[in-house]
């Protein structure tokens, strides 16, 4: 009886992880919008709290968002469906900016979990980095919550700051996300990331990863292909979890300009 209720368990997860995955940007839309990139994506379980989104937006500039929703398995993906509803209705209602953007999705998010039956109502959302790249004009223009986006320039590493505060209800929710504009030159590389990888635990001292040292990793191989950025990144993870439980989700992302 326990394997029986195994199986139908596991599959009804992997079905959910199809459902989920068509939720994902698609290849075909990353690949019309964006040089070179790569796209390192490992749930904890098999459905993901992580997810990532883009969108060509209507003055025709791209938008890709890496996020990481409260919690990770089942909680975390229905989460991670309710994130995307929101953003995707932003989207639609015309918002341009970053800052804007998630602004509304968080108010849309806040107001739906309002009827969560607690007593405060759902205080559960995402933390989240939203870049768009205006390619005309050679900018990019980021709005981030607690993820930080890191930019690397030949040997010059940018961090743009993230507020310290998710897309969700928080004692902040009133205060407008922060917005920044940057100038693109040629060959920058642009990472965008969950709190996964760098709060992995391993190593021979079994100690956190820690975004410092993934900071100065992602640094020292950035002029490779991204290819083999996503090879070599996938390779370091699997060597420093060793044969520790994966902590999180975690998805990292490169886009060369």
């Amino acid at each position: 009886m326990i394997e029986e209720k195994h199986k139908e368990i596991t599959d009804s997860i992997n079905y959910a992880e199809r459902i989920q995955r068509s939720l994902l940007a698609t290849k075909e839309l990353l690949d019309e919008n964006l040089k070179e990139y790569f796209i390192l994506f490992k749930p904890k379980d098999v459905v993901s709290g992580d997810f990532y989104r883009a969108a060509k937006l209507s003055n025709g500039n791209f938008a890709l968002l890496t996020a990481d929703s409260t919690g990770h398995g089942v909680p975390g993906a229905i989460m991670s469906i309710l994130n995307i509803s929101c953003l995707k209705e932003s989207v639609k209602e015309g918002i341009l900016q970053p800052a804007e953007i998630l602004n509304r999705t968080r108010k849309l998010i806040i107001d739906t979990l309002a009827l969560d039956g607690s007593v405060e109502g759902g205080k559960d959302g995402m933390d989240a980095s939203l870049t768009i790249y205006d390619f005309k004009n050679k900018k990019l223009i980021v709005s981030s919550a607690n993820n930080p986006v890191w930019i690397i320039r030949g040997n010059e590493t940018i961090e743009i700051k993230a507020d310290k505060m998710p897309v969700g209800k928080h004692d902040k929710q009133d205060i407008s996300f922060t917005q920044h504009e940057f100038d693109l030159q040629e060959n920058d590389v642009v990472y965008t990331l969950t709190d996964g990888f760098p709060d992995q635990f391993g190593g021979d001292k079994g100690k956190k990863f820690m975004s410092k040292r993934l900071r100065e990793i992602l640094a020292s191989m950035a002029h490779l292909p991204m290819y083999e950025q996503k090879d070599q990144l996938e390779k370091l993870f699997i060597d420093w979890k060793g044969n520790n439980e994966q902590v999180d989700d975690v998805c990292l992302i490169g886009v060369r300009v």
